[in-house]
């Protein structure tokens, strides 16, 4: 099994209605430099603009990001190419980000690479410290600046840590 570490950015709550922005996802290894990028132009007319805020782009932008087919398309394919055996979804919010990348996975391929389940970081950190109030972010070594890879690369380094100096028992591959 292989963990990636996903993130993503929208323009609104809900896929369908509202678009993704953008992801980021990071093979969990020791040296995390395997990461996929991807910007996918927006499939609704909808979109709030507080919530396009977050992504740092604006609405103009958007409209010249790529074909979300493609972008999923090329995304299965890394996956493909990084993981070894079953790829496992893993994010801070995975009520959130799954239900984005599940989708669009589903909606433009038909498929997802991931099946039809996730893990949410923080409930991963909070079983190991026995606390469900247990705070975790202060772990992370890379700055959240909701560039996606970034803040999938802080949230790998919470695993890595909770792997390496809190004895969770994962195979990484």
């Amino acid at each position: 099994m292989s963990y990636i570490v996903v993130d993503i950015e929208s323009d609104g709550p809900i896929p369908g209605d509202f678009s993704m922005v953008c992801f980021g996802a990071v093979i969990v290894d020791e040296h995390l430099d395997r990461t996929f990028y991807g910007k996918l132009k927006p499939i609704s007319e909808n979109f709030n603009p507080d919530a396009l805020a977050v992504s740092g782009f604006t609405r103009a932008e958007t409209l010249g990001f790529d074909d979300p087919e493609e972008v999923m398309l090329k995304f299965e394919a890394w996956i493909a190419e990084n993981s070894k055996g079953r790829p496992i979804f893993i994010s801070d919010n995975n009520g959130f980000d799954w239900m984005f990348i599940c989708w669009y996975f589903h909606h433009f391929i038909g498929r997802n690479p991931f099946g039809f389940s996730s893990r949410r970081l923080a409930d991963l950190y909070c079983g190991l410290e026995k606390d469900t109030f247990a705070q975790w972010k202060h772990l992370r070594k890379t700055a959240h600046t909701h560039h996606p890879v970034d803040d999938a690369k802080g949230n790998a380094e919470v695993l890595l840590y909770m792997k390496n100096e809190m004895g969770l028992k994962i195979a990484l591959k």
